[in-house]
């Protein structure tokens, strides 16, 4: 069975940088394509290994190479998760999940997202994450505030927390942050529910200590959020940065302040 609802193109405001816009509305269009063309069976079969040696569904496949195509065009690097980094001689990268949520988007769970950030000398400049089903769009620059801010809230007890699904040897670091918040949820897209901090519709996201996170899980983030007022660490305290070597991994904390992201943190580690 197909998914039989139409894609979106983004909305997107005229000061989105020209070869990251190009890369969001490649995206959508390509994901339309894909789930017009193809079953929910086939938009998840595993067709490839990407660059971080985790395997590639269709879907991640057809997306990303819509977005090698506008890569190209516009004449700028790429790292990626499914490509690794193709490097055009540009001064400018872009790190790209062109489809995160994965096994939401190829099974009609209206929750996933593009996600890309402007790289220039090693510093993320701008974000720009794009919610597939809706169309929303959530667009930074560093260092500049957005129109949408964090909740401001800066304790866990009685919070709204989005987690990572217990893995092996989280379960009980998942259960201390459960236990003590008021909402948790777990919606399996992990550039999406960091907008979501950085708007205030939730206070905060956690990996509870899996190291799943790649950079380009967190690149949005690592501008978007701080720009809404919150914060973004890695629970470890390791620095974020932004090398071809995708073996790389960190366990991300979005927080509304910087007094609640060390209150997880200090729950997570007991």
């Amino acid at each position: 069975m197909r998914i039989p609802w139409d894609v979106p193109q983004p909305q997107l405001s005229d000061d989105v940088h020209p070869a990251l816009a190009d890369a969001a509305r490649a995206a959508s269009a390509a994901y339309g394509r894909a789930r017009a063309l193809h079953t929910r069976l086939e938009l998840r079969e595993e067709v490839a290994d990407g660059a971080d040696g985790t395997p590639t569904m269709r879907v991640d496949r057809i997306v990303e190479d819509a977005i090698l195509e506008s890569i190209h065009r516009n004449r700028v690097n790429l790292l990626s998760e499914e490509a690794g980094f193709v490097d055009n001689g540009s001064s400018i990268t872009l790190v790209i999940d062109p489809v995160d949520g994965s096994a939401n988007a190829a099974f009609g769970v209206p929750l996933s997202c593009f996600a890309g950030a402007l790289v220039e000398d090693g510093t993320a400049k701008e974000a720009l994450t794009t919610w597939f089903d809706t169309g929303r769009a959530w667009h930074a620059l560093a260092g500049v505030p957005t129109s949408f801010r964090t909740t401001g809230r800066t304790t866990l007890d009685g919070a709204s927390v989005c987690l990572m699904r217990p893995k092996t040897g989280t379960q009980d670091a998942w259960l201390r942050i459960a236990n003590r918040a008021d909402r948790i949820r777990v919606l399996c897209t992990t550039c999406l529910e960091t907008m979501l901090v950085a708007e205030g519709t939730v206070d905060a996201f956690i990996d509870p200590g899996s190291d799943t996170h790649r950079i380009m899980d967190l690149a949005t983030a690592l501008v978007t959020v701080p720009a809404a007022g919150g914060v973004l660490v890695d629970l470890h305290g390791r620095p974020f940065t932004f090398e071809p070597d995708l073996t790389h991994r960190w366990s991300g904390v979005a927080a509304a302040t910087p007094q609640l992201a060390e209150e997880l943190i200090a729950t997570v580690l007991g």
